[in-house]
């Protein structure tokens, strides 16, 4: 009985000396999530390569989605926004896939450590898209766990989401394939259609050609109403929403328009000043 006895009391006292020295440590885990900055999802880099340094200036003002141009030169996909730009130093590999799969291997699975939301890859394809994107397909599949995957009718999250723009010649091998490390950009013809966001999980479009206001003056009613049917569309079949072509010189008019997209549920607000929407994110929170 007293064997039994001594027995009990070690392990009680095992068990505080546990709780002690792992409470501190879940506690200190804690604190260090809490005081972390958090990812500013709704951020989208336009045009992220023209930064002094691409991808690393974004995720430094912690923006949630980047935006690569890429033009397909023989077997290689070289990112610039015109032609007379191209660098065959400049490769999508060297500027965005080696440096995102470094850091998801440093953030043990995540592009932002202690968070497991993926970063969108916009990539855009400004050459002929049916052929561009089959190369891309090749680069994709030799980073297989960095990226989400539909597989047989199944979205397998990853760290980062690819998401093709650009040329819409790239939609038909896309639809083609069984498994694929891709998804689709869509357009506002494409609300609504049989096109499900498995597939076309962000809708994207011109700013410009469907609204007249810019951020002076008031936002006419019938605009806004219209804004938030394109959003409730969108997020009632689980897509995103995103234009292009908004004001983006700081002032009155810019913060005007970026609160309006706010309150509307629009999930990407374009610009290529990263400290002016991450000063803007961060106040309306």
């Amino acid at each position: 009985m007293a064997l039994t006895t001594r027995r009990r009391a070690l392990t009680t006292l095992g068990a505080a000396l546990a709780g002690a020295v792992a409470l501190p440590a879940a506690d200190a885990l804690a604190g260090e999530r809490k005081h972390r900055p958090r990812p500013l999802w709704r951020a989208h880099a336009h045009n992220d390569y023209e930064h002094p340094r691409p991808l690393l200036d974004a995720l430094d003002h912690r923006f949630g989605s980047v935006e690569a141009d890429i033009y397909l030169v023989g077997d290689q996909l070289l990112v610039a926004h015109d032609p007379v730009d191209l660098d065959p130093a400049r490769t999508l590999e060297s500027l965005y896939l080696d440096p995102l799969a470094a850091r998801v291997r440093a953030h043990h699975g995540s592009v932002y450590r202690g968070y497991c939301k993926p970063l969108q890859l916009l990539i855009d394809i400004k050459t002929e898209g049916s052929s561009t994107y089959l190369e891309l397909d090749r680069h994709l599949r030799r980073h297989k766990h960095l990226f989400t995957t539909y597989a047989h009718g199944r979205v397998l999250p990853g760290p980062v989401t690819a998401v093709i723009s650009g040329d819409r010649a790239a939609r038909t091998p896309m639809e083609a394939q069984t498994v694929r490390r891709a998804f689709y950009d869509g357009r506002l013809a494409d609300l609504g259609t049989s096109a499900p966001a498995s597939f076309v999980p962000l809708i994207s479009d011109n700013w410009t050609l469907n609204f007249t206001w810019a951020g002076v003056g008031a936002f006419p009613d019938a605009e806004r109403q219209k804004l938030r049917g394109i959003v409730g569309a969108a997020h009632s079949r689980g897509q995103k929403v995103r234009f292009w072509a908004t004001p983006d010189v700081a002032g009155p008019a810019r913060d005007a328009l970026w609160a309006e997209l706010l309150a509307a549920g629009v999930d990407h607000l374009n610009t290529d000043d990263l400290a002016g929407l991450e000063v803007f994110l961060d106040a309306h929170r």
